[in-house]
C-alpha cells in the first residue's frame, strides 16, 4: 500500500508540513506501513512554478510518487478563508494519469478556529479533470501550533484530533483496497471523455 501526502502550503517549515510528517509517522507506527510506502510532497520546500510554464520544477518527481500511490492525503492551510495558491496550483499539474479513481482524504489546517473553507473549496473544484475521489471523511486541524507536536498528546484537543486522524486513516486505507480493482477495470483512454463535466 502506497500513500502520498501532499503538504499544500507554499511556506517552508510550515505547520501543514508538520502535520504531513505527523500523519506519515502515524501510518508507519499505527498502521504498519513501511517508510518507503509513505511519501510526503512538501510544496513549501519544493515549490511548483506557476502553471503553465516550460519549467515544471519538481513535478517529474511528484508525478512518479503520485502514480505509484494507492491513496492520497491532501492537506490545505486556510489563508484568508481560502485554500492557499500552492495547492490550487498543484491541481493544475495533476492529471488522471496520476490520480484517477484513487481515494483521497482532505485536511484543512488552521492556526485559529477555521480550516473548513479549504475542504469545501477543494471538494468543489480540484477533482474534476484528475478524477480524484475524495472520501466522505476529512480532517480539520484547528489551533495547529498546539497539536501533533509530541509523541503523546498534551491535552484533550490533541488527543481528540489524533483519534479522529486514526479513524479517518483506517477509512482511507479501506477505500484504497476497495478502489484498486475499480481503477484497473476503467478504460481512461477515451478521448471524448478526457475531461470531467
Amino acid at each position: 500500500m502506497n500513500i502520498a501526502i501532499v503538504a499544500g502550503s507554499s511556506r517552508s517549515n510550515s505547520q501543514t508540513a508538520k502535520v504531513a510528517r505527523f500523519i506519515r509517522q502515524t501510518l508507519i507506527n499505527e498502521f504498519d506501513l513501511v517508510e518507503q510506502e509513505v511519501s510526503v510532497i512538501d510544496l513549501g520546500s519544493y515549490p511548483l512554478p506557476l502553471w503553465p510554464g516550460e519549467d515544471q520544477g519538481p513535478w517529474g518527481l511528484f508525478e512518479k510518487q503520485l502514480a505509484k500511490a494507492d491513496a492520497l492525503i491532501v492537506l490545505a492551510p486556510e489563508w484568508h478563508g481560502m485554500a492557499c495558491p500552492a495547492i490550487k496550483n498543484f491541481f493544475l499539474y495533476a492529471t488522471k494519469a496520476q490520480l484517477a479513481h484513487k481515494p483521497a482524504m482532505l485536511g484543512g489546517i488552521s492556526a485559529g478556529i477555521g480550516g473548513a473553507y479549504p475542504i469545501s473549496e477543494l471538494r468543489a473544484s480540484s477533482y474534476k479533470n484528475c478524477r480524484l475521489c475524495y472520501i466522505p471523511e476529512h480532517l480539520i486541524v484547528r489551533g495547529v501550533e498546539k497539536v501533533m507536536n509530541m509523541p503523546q498528546p498534551v491535552d484533550e484537543d490533541d488527543r481528540r484530533i489524533r483519534e479522529r486522524l486514526n479513524y479517518n486513516l483506517d477509512v482511507l486505507l479501506r477505500y484504497a483496497d476497495a478502489l484498486k480493482p475499480v481503477r484497473a477495470a476503467i478504460d481512461m483512454s477515451q478521448p471524448e471523455f478526457a475531461n470531467g463535466m
